[in-house]
C-alpha cells in the first residue's frame, strides 16, 4: 500500500510513524497559518517549506557524504570525503541564491535531487530499490556510488513549532557499490561498504538545533552502547540576513558493545560513521 498524499483533505498531517510509503508531500495544500492563526498565502507556503536529502557512504578506511539543500531563499550543496589513512578531509561546497538550480521534487520514494553551479553538477536519483548519486566537479572529481535494499525505512511525521510539521524518511545500513574519483585517487566500495539516506522536508521552525549521529556497517541486531572517537570534521558557518547555519559534522570511529535480546554482547570495534552538531536558521 502506499499514502498517496501526505496532506489529507482538511488540509492537516497526522503525526506518527508511518508504515506505508507517501509517494508525494503535497506541502502547498496544508493549511499553514500564523501564530495568529490567519491563514498564510499560496505564496508564503511556497517559500517557507524547506527541504534536503542527504547520503552517506562509509567503509573501513573512508566516509564520503554528500547533501543537496533547498531552503528557497539558498541552494546549497557539499559533498566530501575522508580518508582514515592520510587522515584527509576533502570537500567542497556550493551555494546558490534563491536557489537557483537546486530541486528536490517532493517526492521522497521516486524523487530527484539536484544541484548544479558552474561546471558542478551533483544529481541523487531513485532506483527500483535504493539511490544512485552522481557528481561531476572540476579537480578530476567524478564520483558514481549506487546504495542498494532501501527496503524497510524509517518514515516519521511530527509537529514542529506552533503550526509546522517535519517529514523525514531514513535508511542506513545499505550495501554500496561504484567509487570515488577525486584528484587522480580512487577510492571503491566493497562487501563491507554500507550507506544512509536521509529525505527530510517540511515547515519548520525558523530557528532549529540538532544533535545527530549515524553509523553504518555489519552488525547483528540489537542493543547498543557505543563510544565515538572523532578524527576529521567538516564545518561550515553561514550568517546571511534572514538565514543562519551553523554546521559541524564529525567523521571518526565507534567502539564499544551491542546487546542482544538474550543479553549476548557483541563487541563493535573500528566501525566508521559520523555525527553531527548544527543550529540553523531558515
Amino acid at each position: 500500500m502506499t499514502m498517496e498524499k501526505l496532506i489529507n483533505g482538511k488540509g492537516q498531517i497526522v503525526p506518527g510513524v508511518l508504515d506505508e510509503p507517501v509517494k508525494e508531500i503535497n506541502y502547498l495544500d496544508y493549511d499553514l497559518r500564523t501564530v495568529m492563526d490567519r491563514p498564510r498565502s499560496r505564496l508564503a507556503r511556497r517559500w517557507r517549506f524547506n527541504q534536503f536529502q542527504f547520503v552517506s557512504a562509509m567503509g573501513p578506511g573512508w566516509v564520503f557524504g554528500l547533501a543537496v539543500v533547498d531552503l528557497k531563499l539558498l541552494g546549497n550543496g557539499f559533498f566530501y570525503l575522508y580518508d582514515f589513512e592520510t587522515g584527509q578531509m576533502m570537500e567542497q561546497s556550493f551555494l546558490q541564491p534563491l536557489a537557483r538550480q537546486t530541486r528536490i521534487e517532493p517526492l521522497p520514494e521516486e524523487g530527484v535531487a539536484t544541484f548544479s553551479k558552474g561546471e558542478v553538477d551533483v544529481r541523487i536519483a531513485p532506483t527500483a530499490d535504493g539511490r544512485t548519486i552522481a557528481v561531476s566537479a572540476p579537480g578530476d572529481i567524478r564520483i558514481e556510488l549506487t546504495l542498494k535494499e532501501d527496503r524497510d525505512p524509517l518514515r516519521l511525521v511530527c509537529p514542529a513549532g506552533y503550526n509546522g510539521w517535519v517529514f523525514t524518511r531514513k535508511s542506513a545500513g545499505l550495501p554500496v557499490e561504484g567509487e570515488v574519483r577525486w584528484d587522480h585517487r580512487i577510492w571503491r566500495c566493497d562487501e563491507e561498504t554500507r550507506g544512509t539516506i536521509d529525505w527530510s522536508c517540511g515547515f519548520m521552525r525558523r530557528e532549529t538545533a540538532w544533535n545527530w549521529a549515524c553509523l553504518a556497517g555489519q552488525l547483528p541486531d540489537g542493543r547498543i552502547d557505543l563510544h565515538f572517537v572523532p578524527a576529521g570534521v567538516r564545518k561550515e558557518k553561514l550568517n546571511a540576513w534572514v538565514l543562519a547555519s551553523n554546521f559541524r559534522q564529525y567523521v571518526g570511529t565507534f567502539n564499544g558493545t551491542v546487546t542482544d535480546e538474550a543479553g549476548g554482547k557483541i563487541e563493535v570495534k573500528g566501525l566508521r560513521g559520523l555525527m553531527e552538531d548544527h543550529f540553523a536558521r531558515w
